[in-house]
């Protein structure tokens, strides 16, 4: 995982909701690899990504915080 994931997943608790991150952070939040994350999105089991141009994809804050919510 790069720095910069390991940061925003070390401060993901302070993120406002309307925030975005990118699929490190997912990853490390659902303890999966990058590929599960894309999965797991297709299929349903995690929030769909937000695309902003051909090669930047977040997902919403808020909502990985409803999902890890439904998973406890």
């Amino acid at each position: 995982m790069p720095n910069q994931d390991q940061e925003l997943l070390a401060d993901f608790d302070r993120l406002p909701d309307a925030a975005g991150v990118p699929v490190g952070v997912v990853a490390g939040l659902f303890s999966v690899t990058a590929k599960s994350v894309w999965q797991r999105s297709r299929a349903g089991h995690l929030p769909q990504p937000r695309r902003f141009g051909t090669r930047c994809t977040r997902w919403n804050v808020g909502e990985l915080r409803a999902a890890l919510g439904a998973a406890n």
